[in-house]
């Protein structure tokens, strides 16, 4: 058995320097300096004006759709359906401010809207969780079928009764200015220090209230009991008394209204609209940033910041080499899901023989 600090901070850890060893070895065969490219990116993610921002800005959707991943984890649920879930959560915002925001102030409308979010979310999981409860449908399956699904209800409503009347472009009317979620950079010019422009909001807030609220809900919490010990052993769970099939229906709407809350740092706070694919995979990376910060929501953070960096600084890496294309910036990526996601535990078994040698001779 590891200890905790090895499997939950040194592993991945080690995941992520293998992984951008391997990069920085694509990086030079095609003719690249790999620490000028490193250097350009951390550059792009941290240093430029803004650059922050974006990169903040990034990690707040890769914070909700990581913790959708991770409390379905806790249950040994697979949920793939973040994609769908936050473009449901998304519509749900929409339409909430859409109807409200001519009638009612902005402080009415927000909390209404980010209610929408999540109850979009969690209804839009409900079904995948229902079916798996009642009927045995897989959920890697349903969901993955309702994220088609949700993709062409939206591009049913964009182009047809929501879209902003008189252009061609699928998205709806601009949400009025009292409606929207202040970005950092307003409410720090209006204190008086300068700030880079950044799509970069007080979604970021929510996102971190929101990790508090699921290390609450999942470790301290007798729900959060149950919730594991059916992760752990669904027979264990079933002789102790846990009502199963609404574990997984509960659960799973939990998670749903999680990814359902990232739309609000685009549809209330970044763009101020609904349009079309303003998921942009970010459900399914938070899958990888689930299994790097091993369901974790500190472990969560720390991996949304770095796929938030790899995001805004990978752009950076196609701006500042010719070579470096943004397929390029996608191999990278891809090669930090690999070793943190698929690759996630190959060090285990080492690392156990290893701790293992080292504690036998202090029991001899």
């Amino acid at each position: 058995m590891l200890p905790g600090w090895v499997s939950l901070g040194l592993i991945p850890v080690l995941n992520l320097l293998m992984a951008f060893a391997v990069a920085g070895v694509v990086v030079a065969l095609i003719g690249e300096n790999p620490w000028r490219a490193l250097v350009v990116m951390i550059d792009g993610a941290f240093v430029y004006p803004g650059s922050l921002g974006y990169t903040l800005y990034y990690t707040t959707n890769f914070i909700f759709t990581g913790l959708a991943v991770s409390v379905a984890f806790h249950a040994r649920l697979f949920n793939i359906g973040g994609e769908g879930q936050a473009a449901l959560g998304g519509l749900g915002a929409a339409l909430v401010c859409l109807a409200l925001d001519p009638y009612l102030p902005g402080l009415m409308v927000i909390p209404l809207a980010i209610a929408g979010a999540a109850l979009f979310g969690a209804a839009w999981a409900f079904l995948p969780g229902l079916l798996q409860a009642t009927r045995g449908s897989h959920v890697v399956i349903t969901t993955i079928m309702f994220n088609f699904i949700a993709a062409g209800l939206l591009v049913t409503l964009l182009t047809g009764p929501l879209i902003r009347p008189g252009q061609s472009t699928p998205q709806t009317r601009d949400i009025a200015p009292g409606a929207t979620l202040p970005k950092i950079h307003e409410i720090f010019r209006a204190l008086g220090v300068d700030m880079a422009s950044s799509p970069l909001n007080v979604s970021i807030v929510f996102a971190l209230i929101a990790c508090v609220g699921v290390w609450v809900l999942v470790w301290r919490t007798p729900f959060g009991y149950r919730l594991r010990t059916l992760g752990e052993s669904e027979p264990a769970a079933r002789y102790a008394g846990v009502k199963v099939p609404s574990m997984v229906i509960i659960t799973m709407c939990v998670s749903g209204a999680l990814a359902g809350l990232m739309a609000i740092n685009d549809v209330l706070g970044a763009h101020d609209k609904l349009f079309l694919n303003f998921t942009a995979g970010y459900g399914f990376t938070g899958i990888a940033v689930a299994l790097m910060g091993r369901s974790h929501p500190i472990g969560i953070v720390l991996a949304s910041l770095l796929f938030g960096a790899l995001y805004q600084g990978g752009a950076e890496l196609s701006f500042e080499f010719r070579s470096i294309d943004r397929d390029m910036v996608l191999v990278i990526q891809g090669l930090i899901i690999l070793f943190s996601g698929a690759l996630a535990y190959m060090l285990e078994a080492p690392l156990t023989r290893l701790f293992a040698r080292q504690r036998r001779p202090a029991h001899g």
